[in-house]
């Protein structure tokens, strides 16, 4: 199979592109990316393009299997406008592509509590996202909801590294239902993505927190 992702550069989408380059179960990765990544494979192709030229570069996107991890924060992106484009619009306009092209199942991080009646912006947004996703005619389309994503990352994110160490206290505390809450690696999210990209699976699921750490 063939993978294309989306966000390759982030903490999520790399573990992802180590994890295909390095699966006999992928013939080729196709990553796209703003700036060519320090990696050569024979496996890899790195398409260098903005989302903005999505369109422009519509034939190079191509895969069996699409993986999107794309978001940004609103620190880096602080205008609301912008920031909708590149959590929700590039993702949606990416796939429609890739669908085009002869994807047939797609594998997108969204967020715990992602819900598109919701008045948190956030929470809605990413609700907004599943429901465009779910509306394209893929084969299979899988939704995962991970809580506070751990890992590390290139730029500094004070906040959420006081977060991690908080969750590094009480996760062991958060039992039976409340498992859901804990903080999960970007590894564990990366492995369960490619667990359940391979078993080929149709149809729309979603996977929470404790789901995914269960698949990884």
């Amino acid at each position: 199979m063939r993978a294309l992702i989306f966000g390759a550069s982030g903490l999520i989408g790399n573990e992802l592109l180590k994890l295909t380059l390095n699966d006999p179960y992928f013939s080729k990765v196709a990553v796209v990316v703003r700036k060519k990544l320090p990696i050569a494979n024979f496996k890899l192709t790195q398409i260098i393009s903005t989302f903005e030229e999505l369109e422009a570069n519509r034939n190079s996107l191509q895969g069996d299997i699409l993986f999107s991890c794309l978001g940004t924060t609103k620190s880096k992106t602080p205008d609301p406008n912008e920031y909708y484009k590149i959590d929700h619009d590039y993702p949606v306009l990416g796939s429609k592509i890739a669908l085009e092209n002869g994807a047939q199942y797609i594998h997108l991080v969204s967020s715990m509590g992602a819900d598109s009646s919701l008045s948190n912006s956030y929470l809605k947004m990413k609700g907004e996202i599943e429901d465009d996703i779910s509306k394209l005619a893929f084969q299979g389309i899988h939704f995962y909801r991970p809580s506070l994503i751990i890992g590390k990352r290139a730029e500094s994110r004070p906040l959420e590294k006081i977060s991690m160490l908080i969750f590094n206290i009480i996760n062991p505390l958060l039992l039976g239902s409340l498992k859901n809450y804990r903080s999960i690696k970007a590894t564990d999210i990366a492995k369960a993505m490619l667990s359940q990209a391979k078993k080929e699976i149709k149809g729309i699921h979603v996977y929470q927190s404790n789901n995914i750490k269960e698949l990884a």
